[in-house]
């Protein structure tokens, strides 16, 4: 006998491939060009067993272009893996063979699947389905640049010469009885893998064919984030957002967010579809809000409050969290206090609100505990409280000028979410729009127009900190477990953003509103005694909000400067707390001149009308008080002063001391400047009798300076001017001879 025999192995996988042949109808064969196929013909077929944010997102999606989804393994236990970079999905398939047994013989019937958690939607079914006729096969996959599970099958992949190769099952589309017999195929274990199945259909040339499958290989219909981070971008045409493949200019329909580029595909999903875009903005901004103004009963806040290190400002802070527009019967507060150098504001803070919250807990420095801990007894406050509806967590460098912030992030309902604050004047902010490969900060391309508030809305963002606000029931579910703050070395924000993320946890940052700024507290020197003196630098606006007299601004509104003697002029500075700063540092100091003739702090050792004084460069001020004549004085001198503009420099800056003990008066002089500022930091009538000042070429005396008012006037020449005698008590002024 002649010819080579079959063994009966390969002949019965012939004798199935035959079969296969046998039923793919029109295989081979010319077909006619089909009719478009309805809408209503499109079934979306997804696996979820559980109900996690990105879940929400792909529904939301979803109903916003109107398809119809069927959610297959609800209420199911997850049997198929552990997840990202391992191996197993298979049952998914199993729910799909299961299913599919009611649509095998409906011709008619596209099926589409899709992976849910980390998917959007970015077109409607006209659209998907219109891309998949025009493939012209039974059954499209997702490609992908990626091969996933087994690299050694890359040679048997067919050639690709434009487009990605390889297969992806995030997603694949086909009618209904193609997709049947595909999956009856099934018979492995539900932690098999789903895309290794599908892989093996596909690499063997005669079920491809049986099947008529194709790939997306141009990103069509599909789009895989994995390896193509570089090929898509955002795209804003005809008032839609979309998501573009540049390599292959195609706009793909889905979004899928596979292994690690989940960070990016919610930066898509802010956008897509169409949650935001230029022409109207924010369009999910007010989906499924809550308004408090309806409530009788309040929602209950824990509010955790962290200070960690010195830090400016901070019995403004803690006054600012008692002004807050929110009942105080519905709030507890939790306060971690790392700083004995803070526990005398935090004693002076606890007398005032004890009549306003009736719970407090303060752990104080002795606690010795660190951040995490201390962050993670606060989350308990909450967590183990079944009444607490809210975690609002908020750090002491955080100020909240908006006093409506609990009630307006309570009202967005969402898990997690932070209201946006930024250092004055700066990109610094405490969320990040981005990763980068190591975890930390990388900047995102939204993130400039986020922080100063060209694009506004809810934003969902991998990284927060310094406030937030989380759901209680969220703790007491997703959140149950206690170390969220804790996580391999990194610090405990950056821990809770990670873990959150690994839960499929959504966090939200709110540019919606103006809610306060971010304090510099990297160069807080604690050394002085009243150390927010020297935050001019660090952090202006605050500074300028605790020692400028709040009534400055008129002065070039309302002219309420006042001229008391000719060319003498009388205007508000300082606020009160200003002036009693600047004196308690100078007694402080205590190294009071004497008001002697021999001053070897100025040159030539010899001062010709000595005055009893303390120079500002010797508590190290200087800098601090030449940049408060550059920033709050020379504005007036050029209003008071027409057509004179001033350096700001000034030799002698230092604060007198008048007292009948010590130096009553001082003598007519000229001072050694072009113009001389006299700010008055206590009260006459109060702190001192008598005092004052005269200009004896106008014979006028200005007898009842106001604290925190200064003169201003012309320092040579035609201002020859005394120190009238203090009577009683001790007088206060901070003088400047500016533009020597």
């Amino acid at each position: 006998m002649g010819g080579r025999r079959v063994r009966p192995g390969r002949l019965r996988l012939l004798l199935r491939l035959l079969a296969l042949l046998s039923w793919a109808p029109g295989v081979g064969a010319a077909e006619e060009t089909p009719s478009r196929i309805p809408a209503d013909k499109l079934l979306v077929i997804t696996v979820a067993t559980k109900e996690n944010d990105g879940f929400h997102r792909f529904m939301n999606s979803a109903k916003y272009f109107n398809y119809t989804v069927k959610v297959l393994g609800q209420g199911q236990e997850w049997r198929g893996g552990d997840g990202i970079n391992s191996i197993g999905g298979g049952q998914k398939v199993r729910l799909m063979k299961e299913v599919m047994a009611q649509y095998a013989s409906q011709e008619d019937l596209v099926i589409l699947f899709t992976e849910c958690f980390d998917v959007v939607f970015a077109g409607g079914p006209e659209e998907v389905l219109k891309k998949f006729q025009k493939t012209n096969h039974k059954i499209v996959f997702a490609a992908d640049a990626i091969l996933w599970p087994d690299k050694r099958l890359a040679e048997k992949y067919p050639v690709v010469h434009i487009g990605k190769r390889y297969l992806n099952s995030g997603g694949f589309i086909g009618y209904a009885p193609y997709i049947s017999h595909l999956v009856q195929e099934w018979n492995l274990q539900d932690n098999d893998d789903d895309q290794l199945f599908y892989t093996k259909v596909y690499i063997d040339p005669v079920k491809r064919e049986a099947f008529n499958i194709t790939l997306d290989h141009k990103c069509k219909i599909f789009q895989a984030l994995n390896g193509a981070t570089d090929e898509v971008v955002l795209k804003f045409e005809n008032g839609k957002s979309r998501v573009k493949n540049t390599f292959y200019e195609t706009l793909p329909v889905l979004i899928n967010g596979n292994g690690p580029t989940k960070i990016l595909l919610n930066y898509f999903g802010n956008y897509v579809p169409n949650s935001w875009t230029q022409e109207n903005g924010c369009a999910l901004c007010d989906f499924d809000t809550v308004d408090l103004s309806a409530v009788d009963v309040h929602p209950k806040v824990t509010i955790g409050v962290f200070i960690e290190q010195p830090t400016p400002f901070l019995p403004r802070f803690l006054d600012l969290l008692l002004s807050l527009d929110y009942p105080k019967e519905a709030l507890k507060l939790f306060i971690h206090n790392k700083e004995v150098y803070h526990e005398k504001d935090i004693k002076v803070f606890f007398d005032k609100a004890k009549h306003e919250i009736s719970t407090i807990k303060i752990v104080g420095p002795e606690e010795n505990l660190s951040q995490a801990e201390a962050r993670n007894m606060g989350m308990d406050f909450c967590r183990q409280d079944e009444k607490c509806d809210y975690y609002f967590s908020v750090d002491a460098d955080v100020v909240l000028t908006n006093p409506r912030t609990l009630k307006i992030l309570i009202e967005q309902n969402r898990k997690i979410i932070a209201p946006l604050v930024t250092r004055h004047g700066k990109l610094w902010s405490n969320f990040w729009g981005a990763l980068s490969p190591d975890g930390y900060y990388a900047r995102s391309e939204d993130y400039v127009d986020i922080v100063q508030g060209k694009r506004v809305g809810i934003w969902n963002v991998p990284y927060m900190a310094n406030v937030y606000l989380i759901q209680g029931k969220t703790l007491r579910s997703e959140m149950s477990e206690r170390n969220y703050f804790v996580r391999d070395k990194l610090d405990p924000d950056m821990a809770l953003c990670r873990n959150a993320r690994e839960m499929g946890m959504f966090m939200y940052i709110s540019n919606r509103h103006e809610f306060g700024r971010l304090l510099s507290t990297a160069n807080y020197n604690t050394s002085h005694f009243n150390n927010d003196l020297w935050q001019i630098f660090e952090n202006p606006v605050d500074w300028k909000e605790k020692y400028i007299n709040r009534d400055y601004s008129k002065i070039f509104t309302e002219n309420i400067v006042e001229q008391p003697c000719p060319d003498v002029f009388w205007f508000p500075i300082f606020s009160e707390r200003a002036c009693d700063e600047l004196v308690e540092e100078m007694e402080h100091y205590g190294k009071w001149s004497g008001g002697k003739h021999h001053d070897s702090r100025i040159s030539g050792g010899y001062e010709n009308v000595p005055t009893d004084d303390i120079h500002m460069k010797q508590i190290d001020l200087e800098n601090v008080w030449l940049h408060f004549i550059r920033e709050f004085i020379a504005p007036v001198t050029l209003k008071v002063f027409a057509g004179y503009y001033t350096k700001g420099f000034a030799l002698l800056n230092f604060v007198v001391k008048y007292s009948p003990e010590r130096q009553r008066s001082l003598r007519p002089h000229h001072d050694a400047s072009t113009f001389t500022i006299n700010i008055a930091l206590n009260n006459v009538g109060e702190d001192f009798q008598g005092g004052g000042c005269k200009f004896l070429r106008y014979n006028c005396s200005i007898e009842s300076p106001r604290k925190g008012w200064s003169f201003m006037h012309p320092g040579r020449l035609t201002h020859l001017h005394e120190g009238l005698p203090v009577k009683n008590g001790t007088r206060y002024i901070a003088v400047s001879f500016i533009d020597p």
